[in-house]
């Protein structure tokens, strides 16, 4: 029984779904790039009489705003939320999926480890992430490229859509830890929905009231995209610190699903 195989063919359709959403946003964001600069002053004009907090929490810089890497990052407060939805929902329904439908005592009778069950669901889970940002991220290579008349800066372009993937990979293992954690998961999207949009709200609170250190428990804040902008990096502090919840996270989930009691089906 090749688990990986199975999984990556059980969530083919929803994760092509989820390519054509995303790709679809930002396909119709970036095009209306060239309708924000083609007066520059006015639509400024128009930007600069929104709160300042409101701009903060939808990552809008004035100073970056008006080029493709800053309303690309304006994009991105919205196509990370959806990824974030996406990653966490296969993390929870990919591990949970046997346990809510009564087959996990049968694949478990199988020969095969709980090691093996495990890692061929994360690495069908990760293949899942990975096909969606490399599509995700020629689409806007792509797109961008057309919109934009002053050309790309790759190093910078690049950095911003690895912050997608990064920020899907904490969600994806935040999701494999939840489906270990919470017993009888009926629905994957009861426990992602609130989870995610729960941190997305934080971040902006955070960032409305000015508290800098929301951003140390908050995935949607760890990569701030202007400050990328500016110097072409990320806050290392910042990675380091989702490095190591991800690493926790994989690493406490295989330990409790090699000790779990299985349900029989009943």
């Amino acid at each position: 029984m090749n688990i990986f195989l199975r999984e990556i063919k059980a969530y083919r359709s929803s994760t092509l779904i989820w390519i054509l959403s995303l790709c679809t946003l930002v396909t119709v964001f970036l095009f209306m790039y060239p309708a924000f600069t083609r007066d520059v002053d006015a639509t400024r004009a128009i930007m600069a009489n929104l709160p300042a907090a409101m701009r903060d929490a939808l990552d809008i810089s004035l100073a970056n705003f008006f080029t493709i890497y800053g309303f690309f990052a304006y994009i991105f407060t919205f196509a990370t939320l959806a990824g974030a939805v996406q990653a966490m929902n296969l993390g929870v329904g990919i591990m949970s999926k046997e346990d809510s439908g009564k087959t996990v005592d049968f694949l478990l009778t199988k020969p095969i480890s709980r090691f093996k069950v495990f890692t061929s669901k994360l690495f069908a889970s990760f293949g899942l992430i990975l096909i969606t940002n490399t599509v995700f991220s020629l689409t806007s290579y792509i797109v961008a490229g057309i919109v934009s008349t002053d050309g790309l800066d790759i190093q910078i372009f690049s950095l911003i859509l690895a912050s997608f993937f990064l920020i899907q990979l904490f969600f994806l293992a935040l999701g494999i830890l939840f489906s270990m954690l919470i017993k009888k998961i009926k629905s994957p999207v009861a426990v992602t929905l609130p989870t995610v949009f729960g941190f997305f709200i934080i971040g902006m609170l955070g960032s409305i009231v000015g508290n800098d250190n929301v951003r140390y428990i908050c995935p949607f804040k760890f990569y701030d995209l202007n400050y990328v902008i500016d110097k072409g990096l990320y806050e290392i502090n910042y990675l380091y610190i989702e490095l190591v919840v991800v690493f926790i996270a994989v690493i406490a989930s295989y330990l409790i699903y090699s000790r779990k009691d299985i349900r029989a089906a009943s």
